[in-house]
């Protein structure tokens, strides 16, 4: 778009003002000839039609500053509204238009001047200054064309443009004007189809068809487009095939709704049928092609893609008129198909490459992860042929950067955006952003977010927001979303990733009351009803040990996807509710939605936390036999650590050897717990000397051996551990326990006493211990793993920090609420022993979640049937 040329206006030829001693009143002033002023108003106009949009803006001045009194009128106006909204920087020259036409009173008595300027002003992408002047032209001025106008100013914010519609429609009721035309339909259908609104969509279809427009092209074309977008097909063939006026752009856009819709074979079939009647003067063009593009960007549609690239060449389409449109997206094509040969030999087929092709080669590679020969790319280019990358070239770099973790790469990228002045540039700004979160340096992204030289945009809120949630820095991720918040009148308002990245940050603190606020923002912002905001929604509910809140979310989606049910799945199963996890997913499986590796996922850790080792197995296979899904190393690790729990170690080992790739830590680790529990511990030796190879940095991997070999007495062994951890400088990680009550959060550690409260603590643990005594609880010695005398372990076990954690809840609280105890390491089985007969005697549920999962007791039982 060209820029605005420098414009500025002369001022109106002044009034004639009466002298002050005069009797007689002054001359008229001197009226336009009536040839003059037409002239230049045809002389403006033609400017304007014929694209020449400066050229026209540049005959205001001096047709300001004629001698013989000229003045702009309702004819001049209009083309040089509409000039300036066709310039890259018209707005400021639209201002100026504006300001002349109030000075001449044409702003809002003249309905054909006021229309232009909102056009103008849409145009621009000023749809608040449309609005205003909109509102200011009067009642029985307006007409259909200003409804228009003011609706297609609205092109970038639907929801409003539909209201303004509907105001359309009761506003010119009863009036000759009062069916909407043409220009009407083709700017509110596409609204409909941003929203995904097929109901709303239907009823302007059926206006169209009793004003008698619903058989025009354009109107047709959009309607096809329409329903294509809202995923109905069905509707999408049947405006398709009334159209009484096909041509190239209707089959474009009904090719383009298969496509889009994943419907290759339809899209191929109905291309061919488009072949057949090229005879009758429908001959395919380069839009074609692109439209079909979408249905191959799957490997398995490789075929396919190459049977188009085929039928590009025969038709002459693969370089029309020097444009390489179709090449680079054909590249661009074979690379998601994951076929970067092909990409390449297209690259070197082009005569003349741009920055264009070669920013397709290089996302092609960085998409597939062949970062390093992405960055070589990128150095040819910029070195070797001397073209200057541009914001595409630099994000698939910086991606690649990110990707491979390689953060001198992405240091030396910045100097190079520093040096060509290109940090402004916000895609640019947020790219850089994510690439050194991605290398794992958040403090220098933060660094770079916080330059007051750049303003940041949502883009960088957002990519910050969710690199601090991706980062383990939950904390910080709520801070800064917060900030965001109050930034709202700066035109920083929190979007849905934003929204989605801080649900995010409240599961993994955890911090449900902070994650309600996020549930009641989602609502006021309509976010709901996305899919991966409402999965966040279940997923932060079930983290937060909120498993019923989870589902009753759940049961009011009015479309429940794969990610939907997977959430609730793998809720299910972090709460142990293992039973209801299956039965769920029978119900979803009897719905006819497909699971996907996520879903077995949930579905293995749902059975491996109850101990539901023969189902765990039946969806292993399951899953191994689904055409669509791979097993992966998760998977793996589910299930080992299921036949590990069972005591099949012998099985465990047999899977461990099938495994696609070697096992690694958690994988050792679940062994490793096992054979403390059943006391392997040849198997144990083995898998501790393996685990401690791979990270000898890991404290809780010495603490496990330990334990193994402390829980079969053999002391000798434990000390020899021990001494590995103290020789490594790695420190063991203390026990925490804490407890949110009314908002503030307790924290307690074995052997502190902080707080004030401690002494009505120890009193409320030694009453809690006799009352269980009562009911048949005995200290369980042999989780103490250390050489102590019988009461000392006892007394140690006596003030472990959940049982302190839960004495200050049942303190603090009344019933029937629940109290919720976080730990950050796994639970002892004394603890888990204590807590269960506690929530008998005092009739309280208690929720207690460490490092591997919820506990949730309630009457004597824990609802992971003391498996975990």
């Amino acid at each position: 778009m060209p820029a605005a040329a420098a414009v500025h206006l002369a001022p109106l030829p002044p009034r004639a003002q009466p002298h002050p001693h005069s009797i007689n009143p002054p001359p008229a002033p001197a009226k336009p000839t009536a040839a003059s002023l037409p002239q230049w108003n045809a002389l403006l106009a033609g400017h304007s039609r014929a694209g020449r949009h400066a050229d026209a803006l540049a005959l205001l001045p001096p047709l300001l500053a004629a001698s013989k009194g000229l003045a702009p009128d309702r004819f001049t106006l209009p083309p040089a509204a509409k000039s300036c909204g066709f310039l890259r920087d018209g707005a400021t020259t639209g201002r100026q238009v504006h300001a002349l036409a109030a000075k001449l009173g044409l702003a809002s008595d003249d309905p054909f001047v006021a229309n232009s300027l909102v056009s103008m002003y849409g145009r621009c992408g000023r749809a608040e200054d449309a609005e205003k002047v909109f509102d200011g032209i009067p009642n029985a001025s307006r007409n259909l064309v200003s409804w228009n106008a003011l609706m297609a100013a609205l092109s970038d914010n639907p929801r409003r443009g539909i209201e303004v519609f509907r105001d359309c429609l009761v506003d010119l009721s009863g009036t000759a004007e009062a069916a909407p035309d043409e220009a009407t339909l083709v700017t509110v259908l596409p609204m409909c189809a941003a929203l995904g609104c097929p109901g709303t969509g239907r009823a302007v279809h059926g206006l169209a068809v009793k004003s008698g427009w619903d058989t025009a092209a354009r109107v047709s074309n959009v309607l096809v487009d329409m329903y294509a977008k809202c995923g109905k097909l069905a509707n999408a063939e049947r405006a398709f095939l009334q159209a009484s006026e096909s041509n190239v752009v209707s089959w474009n856009v009904m090719l383009g709704g298969y496509a889009r819709n994943g419907e290759a074979g339809a899209a191929f079939g109905l291309l061919r049928e488009m072949q057949q009647t090229e005879e009758h003067g429908v001959p395919a063009d380069e839009i074609t092609v692109l439209s079909v593009l979408p249905a191959c960007s799957e490997p398995s549609e490789l075929a396919k893609l190459r049977e188009l690239h085929a039928f590009t060449i025969r038709r002459g389409l693969d370089w029309t008129g020097g444009n390489d449109m179709v090449p680079n997206a054909l590249m661009a094509a074979y690379g998601r198909c994951g076929c970067l040969l092909h990409a390449s030999h297209l690259f070197t087929s082009i005569r003349s490459k741009t920055v264009s092709s070669w920013n397709t080669l290089i996302g092609a590679h960085a998409q597939n992860g062949e970062m390093n020969t992405a960055i070589e790319l990128f150095l040819q280019m910029a070195r070797d042929c001397g073209l200057k990358p541009d914001w595409f070239s630099l994000g698939s770099l910086l991606q690649a950067c990110g990707n491979l973790k390689h953060l001198l790469h992405c240091k030396v990228t910045h100097g190079f955006i520093l040096r060509n002045g290109l940090e402004r540039d916000s895609f640019i700004r947020s790219s850089l952003l994510s690439a050194y979160i991605q290398c794992g340096t958040v403090s220098l992204a933060r660094l770079l977010f916080d330059d007051e030289a750049v303003e940041n945009d949502e883009v960088s809120w957002n990519t910050m927001i969710a690199g601090y949630s991706q980062n383990g820095l939950p904390s910080e991720a709520l801070q800064l979303f917060r900030e965001m918040q109050s930034n709202v009148g700066r035109g920083h308002r929190p979007l849905l990733i934003s929204a989605t990245s801080a649900l995010m940050a409240c599961s993994e603190l955890p911090a449900v009351r902070l994650g309600k606020e996020m549930h009641c923002l989602s609502l006021k912002a309509n976010y709901c009803e996305d899919s991966f905001l409402s999965s966040s929604l279940i997923d932060m509910y079930s983290k937060c040990g909120f498993v019923d809140d989870a589902r009753a979310f759940f049961d009011l989606l009015e479309v429940k996807d794969a990610v939907s049910w997977t959430a609730m799945i793998t809720g299910y199963a972090v709460n142990g509710a293992g039973k209801e996890a299956v039965e769920l997913y029978d119900r979803m499986r009897r719905e006819g939605v497909e699971p996907d590796e996520f879903t077995y996922l949930g579905l293995l850790m749902a059975c491996g936390h109850v101990g539901m080792l023969e189902e765990g197995l039946h969806f292993f296979e399951e899953m191994r036999n689904h055409c669509e899904t791979e097993a992966k190393l998760e998977h793996y690790a589910c299930v080992v650590g299921m036949l590990s729990r069972g005591g099949r170690f012998a099985d465990a080992v047999a899977l461990m050897e099938e495994m696609p790739e070697e096992p690694d830590a958690k994988v050792l680790s679940s062994v490793l717990s096992a054979c403390h529990i059943h006391g392997e511990v040849e198997l144990g030796r083995e898998v501790a000397q393996r685990l401690l190879e791979l990270e000898p940095d890991k404290a809780e991997h010495y603490v496990l051996a330990s334990n193994m070999y402390a829980g079969t007495g053999q002391w000798d062994e434990m000390r020899k551990v021990r001494k590995m951890l103290r020789d490594a400088g790695v420190a063991k990680e203390p026990g925490c326990s804490w407890i949110d009550v009314a908002g503030k959060v307790y924290s307690f550690v074995v052997g502190e006493n902080l707080l004030p409260e401690m002494d009505e603590v120890r009193r409320m643990c030694h009453g809690l211990e006799q009352r269980i005594r009562e009911i048949g609880y005995v200290p369980d010695t042999t989780v103490v793993l250390h050489e102590l005398e019988e009461e000392e372990k006892v007394e140690a076990l006596r003030w472990h920090s959940e049982k302190q954690a839960i004495a200050f809840g049942l303190l603090r609280t009344a019933g029937p609420a629940k109290v919720r105890v976080f730990k950050n390491i796994r639970m002892c089985k004394d603890c888990h022993n204590a807590a269960k007969l506690i929530s008998k005697v005092v009739e309280r549920e208690i929720v207690v979640r460490d490092k591997k999962r919820f506990h949730h007791f309630r009457d004597g039982i824990c609802s992971c049937g003391d498996h975990w």
